[in-house]
């Protein structure tokens, strides 16, 4: 979690928020993809790496750094995709470990921050506390909340709008602006995430569902 996001932060130094969030998408995505048992997953593979060609290709925002961070970003997202699954799986309180996740991530993080306590205005502690609270601690919550409650494989669908939602920011708050390659790019990553994550996880056949700790079960009556 901790890397996670120290990667992010730097792969936005130097890429468009947009193109960055779609990097770190592609880590639950290729999660889906490894753990699928049908060869037409392989066609979801291909419309993300045409996705990632889009965007780094001629006219695109390819940064070799950023890309780097991105990129690590995305495996760090994808180990914490597994980890975080096996937690849940290992503890009923799924809150109660998510809250000792971040403390942890937020200790690991410490030494990154602190030699610019001194540099930081009251303001910017406002600010800084109210991107800890809407960019780390809601979203992990209603993440867990979410999975609770559905599924794994929809929760993961449902990341497929992150892509979407970072160029939306992007373009709104922060005035960037991306070309058409980028921006179909960005959709063919976020198609292929929803695809792969969704049909990856589909019942076996009509008279078997498999459960989400991939066991196969019969239907109910």
């Amino acid at each position: 979690m901790a890397a996670m996001n120290l990667l992010l932060y730097k792969a936005i130094e130097h890429l468009p928020l947009g193109i960055a969030v779609t990097l770190d998408f592609l880590g639950p995505a290729v999660v889906a993809l490894v753990f699928s048992r049908r060869l037409r997953e392989a066609a979801w593979a291909l419309l993300a790496l045409a996705g990632v060609i889009l965007i780094a290709g001629p006219g695109g925002h390819f940064d070799a750094v950023g890309f780097a961070f991105g990129l690590g970003a995305g495996l760090c997202f994808a180990l914490y995709t597994l980890l975080a699954e096996k937690v849940g799986k290992a503890d009923d309180s799924s809150v109660s470990s998510l809250a000792l996740s971040v403390s942890i991530a937020a200790l690991v993080s410490l030494p990154f921050g602190t030699p610019k306590v001194a540099e930081v205005s009251a303001p910017q502690w406002g600010l800084l506390a109210l991107s800890g609270v809407i960019g780390v601690a809601i979203p992990y919550l209603v993440d867990t909340l979410a999975a609770r409650i559905s599924s794994a494989r929809v929760v993961g669908t449902l990341f497929a709008i992150d892509p979407a939602m970072g160029t939306l920011i992007g373009w709104l708050i922060l005035g960037e602006q991306l070309g058409w390659l980028s921006l179909l790019g960005i959709l063919c990553v976020a198609l292929a995430g929803a695809g792969v994550t969704w049909f990856a996880a589909k019942p076996a056949g009509p008279l078997q569902e498999v459960s989400d700790d991939n066991q196969v079960t019969p239907p109910e009556s």
